[in-house]
């Protein structure tokens, strides 16, 4: 099911590909989560875990602001000497992302939607030792939005597979018994409350926000009015 949704802008991407554009894009979602789901999961937190702000459980949330540069991926033409015009002139290239946005490179349209995006260079990104990205709606993960944002917003999940073990109010990723493999990103007070049979295969490292046209603009450099979301 293809619906409009709160998306990034572009990025000059590796290997040929079909790049998705700011605000519109294919459900990435293989599952995609309802509303009446999202509503069931917080009714029903104890059973599946806390979302964000839950049980002083807090998501590591990066918010983008309007000035906000996006990193680009570039293609690679060789190494000089022995580059030529050929090689050269093949390459494609996307236009940058636009400000507060981010954008995903998805390289073959017609397979399985496995595609890359571009993180920022910081020490949450650095230090993830085994990186795998999930692309999830705002709602899903009980992240707050202006009211005025009635569409779901995509965020950029930043998961660690190295970190395969239980660690108090972090973020899971789970598979849980009964769900047919699909995962669970949840957090937990204590190990106890972790669902019985569950596997624990990661743990959120970093989630970032994008900024979109009817969030407030940065006013100053005090932190309190640095709050976007």
């Amino acid at each position: 099911m293809t619906r409009q949704r709160h998306l990034l802008a572009s990025a000059i991407v590796i290997g040929c590909a079909s790049t998705s554009h700011a605000f519109t894009a294919p459900s990435l979602s293989l599952h995609p989560t309802s509303r009446t789901q999202v509503g069931s999961t917080l009714n029903n937190k104890n059973k599946e875990g806390n979302l964000h702000g839950q049980g002083s459980c807090f998501l590591p949330l990066l918010q983008n602001d309007e000035e906000y540069i996006a990193p680009r991926i570039v293609q690679i033409a060789g190494a000089y000497p022995g580059v030529t015009a050929s090689i050269y002139l093949s390459l494609t290239s996307e236009p940058p992302a636009e400000l507060g946005q981010w954008s995903y490179d998805f390289s073959d349209p017609n397979g399985p939607q496995l595609g890359t995006v571009a993180l920022p260079g910081m020490t949450s990104v650095y230090e993830t030792e085994d990186p795998v990205v999930i692309i999830a709606e705002h709602t899903s993960l009980g992240v707050s939005l202006p009211p005025q944002i009635v569409d779901p917003v995509d965020l950029i999940v930043l998961c660690d597979r190295s970190k395969r073990y239980f660690s108090e109010r972090k973020f899971l990723v789970l598979d849980l018994d009964g769900r047919g493999g699909e995962l669970k990103i949840a957090a937990f007070g204590s190990k106890q409350e972790v669902p019985e049979g569950a596997t624990i295969l990661g743990q959120v490292t970093f989630v970032q926000i994008p900024w979109l046209p009817n969030m407030q603009k940065k006013k100053s450099g005090f932190m309190e009015e640095d709050e976007l979301f």
